[in-house]
């Protein structure tokens, strides 16, 4: 991607994700991420330019929080614009971060993402989006079902058992990050014995809904420098929309016609724009946004632009483990914690951390140049984010 200017990503924030935050109003969790971001990059609120804030009020049950929020935010009096792109929200708030420095508007941004859900109904925002005739019975669960029994066909039993061994690693590593929401460590026979959803879905197959936020500070190369030793740098950002009445077509037979996944797409355009010819080899870290075990499963294939059946081989041997040739979800990932306005977000930060050797103990114990992230949205939409430990 050609840009006017490299934009690093020089501090990162979280708050602990949680069921429950009662502790703590909306306005005190923004600030509690703010106030760890800028911590982490030993800066003064007064340096930043703009702050671009983002959740998904119909998920969250009220109406613009980046405006009441902007006592705890640091917004007051600032430059800033909202985002709100359903699951996406968190990967989106990264590209428009990187437009607003890389284009030399702003030298130093704040990004927020976040979400408390227990103060709204998550699944009757989700619901009521979608075309009653259509779409709406085409929710996650059904959608993830629907793969998830085309890959019980394919693979059978084998298949089921690559999920409860995923979901195990997915706690192993989760049990190892600090932030994140479902810590427990889980054996095989939790996840084939835990309740059924939607056919072969289970209860600990999906992702929970957190409460929590993330805080990404982005500034411009000159300032970069100045600020930290070890920016983490945004070389590139593809994203690829569905419409959104192709949703359910693309997830019954759209591929049985020989059409691209949304996620191929993303990555080969990725790919192809960084001369990456085997990502496997060339990406050190992958954090994908995972809504479910079995889709993560099925989309290790898209983005990895693997063989057929190669995405099960690589989880029964391992290789996707913190300590294996290509790990994915190093902190858990979406199964482990879901604060929908910041989750995208999160695979960019975990990954950043990971690049710059402060994951703490879910660190991958090798050096890390380069990392993906990715961002799915309920329409089919997929954003992806690939950052290195160099400019150039």
């Amino acid at each position: 991607m050609t840009r006017n200017r490299n934009v690093a990503i020089v501090g990162i924030g979280q708050t602990p994700h949680r069921a429950h935050r009662q502790d703590m109003s909306q306005v005190e969790m923004v600030n509690e991420a703010v106030r760890a971001a800028l911590e982490d990059a030993r800066l003064d609120l007064k340096a930043v330019d703009a702050i671009v804030h983002g959740n998904m009020e119909l998920f969250e049950g009220n109406f613009q929080g980046d405006m009441w929020h902007a006592t705890g935010d640091g917004a007051y009096l600032k430059s800033g614009l909202r985002v709100t792109t359903g699951g996406t929200t968190g990967g989106t708030l990264v590209c428009a971060g990187d437009h607003l420095v890389a284009s030399g508007i702003f030298d130093i941004v704040l990004l927020i993402g976040w979400e408390k859900h227990e103060e709204g109904h998550t699944t009757t925002g989700i619901t009521g989006m979608a075309d009653p005739l259509w779409g709406r019975k085409l929710q996650t669960g059904a959608i993830g079902a629907l793969r998830a029994a085309r890959m019980m066909r394919e693979y059978g039993r084998r298949a089921e058992l690559a999920a409860a061994k995923l979901r195990v690693q997915i706690g192993e590593n989760a049990s190892r990050n600090p932030y994140a929401h479902l810590r427990t460590k889980v054996t095989i026979e939790d996840v084939l014995n835990s309740p059924l959803l939607v056919y072969p879905l289970r209860l600990l197959h999906m992702c929970p809904q957190s409460n929590g936020a993330c805080a990404l500070l982005l500034a411009c190369e000159e300032e970069a420098k100045n600020i930290t030793k070890k920016p983490v740098w945004i070389k590139d950002h593809v994203t690829v929309h569905r419409e959104n009445f192709m949703v359910p077509s693309e997830v019954i037979v759209n591929e049985d016609r020989g059409e691209m996944s949304t996620m191929e797409l993303a990555a080969r355009r990725l790919y192809q724009r960084n001369g990456i010819v085997n990502p496997l080899k060339e990406i050190d870290v992958f954090e994908m946004y995972d809504p479910h075990v079995w889709m993560h499963i099925e989309w290790m294939e898209k983005f990895l632009l693997l063989e057929k059946g190669e995405n099960i081989r690589m989880i029964e041997n391992g290789a996707t483990a913190i300590d294996g040739v290509f790990p994915i979800n190093p902190s858990g990932g979406v199964v482990a914690t879901n604060p929908i306005g910041a989750t995208a977000m999160i695979r960019v930060a975990e990954v950043a951390l990971q690049i710059r050797g402060d994951a703490g103990e879910h660190q991958i114990p090798r050096d890390v140049n380069i990392g993906m992230a990715s961002s799915f949205g309920g329409t089919g939409w997929t954003i992806l984010h690939l950052l290195s430990k160099h400019p150039n």
